[in-house]
């Protein structure tokens, strides 16, 4: 939809994942300039502006369980006029943070949004890395509880990509032993990226969860090396068995012949060994 005479203007604004040296001169001057900030916490926003010596902007809280009311609000606001700034906790709106609602309506409603690019975990760990990651697959915070994580890390893993994740401390452990189980690829991991106790782990994931200690501390951005291309070959047993888990035999086979390359009578067939055998 065309841009609308009048309107406002929505900017996207990357914020530092945790050195506030990090912040763009674009995005500092931006901030400066919008009429109106919406933060997923503006108690974490309020301590960015403060750093930038901004104190008069008005300030709205904008987080997943208010994201499609303030989004009409807020739009509202742009089609009035004002110029507003999208802002995450840390790092680029929309990636892994609320947003989606607010750019959807503003898009919709014919208003400009506009990227103000910078920090981001993803991009951050990508720049350290050592191992092999291209091309890469971005997934965000692995499912919590385990049984569903294990299902995706199989699903993830099979297609030979690097896979890139988020991790909270209490369960980073948990997430590397499944990944250990599940693949011989390296991990490299990186804890408190830009801030004061960075660190970057590089190895197995045994020897990076040895690593982190058995009450490890901080956030999490994993990434999982790519696979060799010799190494990119598919268990039809291990598709099969990971597709069975959550569909019906002729919808399992139908997708593993896909992945794997397989006619899909030979695939059901083995669908239906395994079905006799679990």
């Amino acid at each position: 939809m065309t841009a609308r005479l009048n309107c406002g203007d929505l900017y996207v604004v990357a914020t530092p994942i945790g050195h506030l040296g990090d912040l763009t001169r674009r995005a500092e001057d931006v901030l400066k300039a919008v009429q109106i900030v919406a933060a997923e916490d503006t108690r974490r926003t309020r301590v960015l502006l403060d750093h930038i010596n901004h104190r008069t902007p008005e300030l709205v809280s904008l987080h997943e369980h208010n994201e499609a009311a303030m989004g009409e609000r807020l739009v509202e606001r742009l089609r009035d006029g004002s110029d507003v700034a999208l802002v995450s906790d840390a790092g680029t709106p929309l990636v892994n943070d609320p947003g989606y609602a607010l750019v959807q309506a503003a898009h919709a409603a014919g208003i400009r949004v506009i990227p103000v690019p910078g920090a981001s975990a993803i991009t951050a760990a990508l720049s350290v890395c050592p191992l092999p990651a291209r091309p890469f697959r971005y997934v965000g915070f692995l499912p919590q509880k385990a049984k569903a994580r294990r299902f995706a890390l199989k699903n993830w893993l099979m297609n030979g990509d690097a896979l890139i994740f988020l991790e909270a401390p209490h369960r980073v452990l948990a997430s590397l032993k499944d990944i250990g189980e599940l693949c011989e690829r390296r991990v490299m991991l990186g804890r408190e990226l830009t801030k004061q106790f960075e660190e970057v782990l590089v190895g197995t994931a045994a020897e990076v969860a040895a690593a982190l200690g058995e009450e490890p501390r901080g956030e999490f951005t994993g990434i999982v090396e790519a696979a060799e291309v010799a190494d990119v070959s598919f268990d039809h047993r291990q598709v099969l068995s990971a597709l069975l888990e959550e569909l019906k035999p002729a919808q399992a086979a139908r997708i593993a012949a896909t992945i794997c390359g397989t006619p899909k009578s030979v695939m059901y067939d083995l669908a239906i060994r395994l079905g006799e055998t679990n």
